[in-house]
């Protein structure tokens, strides 16, 4: 069940909104300002923000990049007639679509459910150079080409593509992989290495996992 936080200082909108959403199966947070909005956030992670563009302690654009900043979150604006250039100020400051008052309220559950399914198929693809990782069935490809990777490589390699051009530490790799870290599991984390750097030279993916001083290791491209 998806969970929406609601940011509108409207007390009529916002109970017809609460209304509409918990009957369609969604968990709904409500903040009549932004520090409300902030106070939640601290707490309660969510799946998808309906901001009033127009709030009594905060300018939303600027309330809107301030979230963006912190969070991965898609945002949907909601403004009155004739706020255009907010609304562009407000896309150009993150925000992902945006809704004109007054609206249709079907229109409204169909732009959510829209941008929960977009969200949801941008997190399910990690994609570097010519590799995609598909977190949600555990594949992945190089050149649109399935590589089969055992669990356990997808696993690391998922972990250096997060990390791509970065350091990740041998100590970092066993735990993801094996929840421990020994002489037992650095050997067989070496092994693992080994077989990742051949799937990736055999489809030419001009990827390369470098071993590094110090013991870690940093997928980058060629």
């Amino acid at each position: 069940m998806s969970r929406i936080l609601l940011v509108e200082d409207n007390p009529h909108i916002m109970k017809i909104n609460d209304e509409l959403l918990s009957a369609r199966g969604y968990e709904v947070l409500k903040a009549a300002t932004a520090a409300e909005a902030r106070s939640l956030l601290q707490w309660h992670p969510v799946d998808l923000i309906v901001l009033d563009i127009m709030l009594p302690d905060a300018d939303g654009v600027e309330f809107c990049r301030e979230l963006k900043g912190r969070y991965h979150i898609p945002i949907l604006f909601l403004t009155a007639l004739g706020e255009n250039r907010d609304v562009v100020e407000g896309l150009r400051a993150g925000g992902d679509d945006y809704l004109p008052k007054p609206y249709d309220l079907e229109v409204l559950v169909a732009r959510i459910e829209a941008r929960l399914r977009a969200d949801a198929a941008s997190r399910r693809y990690i994609c570097y150079g010519s590799l995609k990782l598909d977190t949600v069935s555990l594949v992945g490809y190089v050149n649109n080409r399935d590589i089969l990777l055992t669990q356990k490589e997808f696993t690391v390699l998922l972990l250096l593509t997060q990390n791509a051009e970065r350091k990740v530490s041998q100590a970092e790799l066993t735990r993801e992989a094996w929840g421990a870290e020994s002489e037992t599991e650095l050997r067989a984390l070496w092994t693992l290495i080994s077989r990742l750097r051949k799937k990736l030279n055999r489809e030419e993916s001009r990827l390369e996992i470098s071993s590094l001083r110090g013991g870690g290791y940093l997928l980058e491209q060629l």
